[in-house]
């Protein structure tokens, strides 16, 4: 799968949590500065799903750091 289709499913999936998150628990009375606001819920909601989309470093399996003498 190519890497920007990833990021692009963790933003849109990070995206409607973040929306979820306003909808469902958000506080109406104005005093949250997250949840207050669906545009800024969803937006907080898409760079986190962005942030933990991005792929991780592979380890290299032909240098392990033992050595074989």
């Amino acid at each position: 799968m190519n890497i920007y289709l990833k990021l692009a499913i963790g933003a849109g999936i990070g995206a409607v949590l973040g929306y979820a998150y306003y909808y469902f628990i958000g506080c109406s009375s104005g005093s949250c500065p997250i949840t207050s606001n669906w545009h800024i819920s969803t937006a907080y909601g898409a760079a986190v799903g962005l942030a933990l989309s991005f792929p991780s470093k592979k380890k290299d399996k032909s240098n392990d750091g033992s050595k074989s003498n």
